[in-house]
């Protein structure tokens, strides 16, 4: 059973995370030959100022 955890800045929209999971699914059967009911998606908002590249926040940004 693939499973993956997804973290991304908050702000998407519940839409846009169903079209994301449903594209993520859809690749995963295809390329691992496995059911859709196998594969499983965690996504995980975080906020821009719990979020650091190179030393900088991204609410810095």
């Amino acid at each position: 059973m693939p499973t993956f955890r997804i973290e991304l800045f908050e702000g998407r929209t519940v839409e846009q995370k169903r079209q994301f999971v449903e594209a993520i699914t859809k690749a995963t059967c295809e390329s691992l030959n496995v059911e859709p009911g196998s594969v499983e998606i965690i996504l995980v908002d975080v906020k821009r100022e719990d979020w650091a590249t190179g030393g900088k926040l991204w609410s810095d940004v």
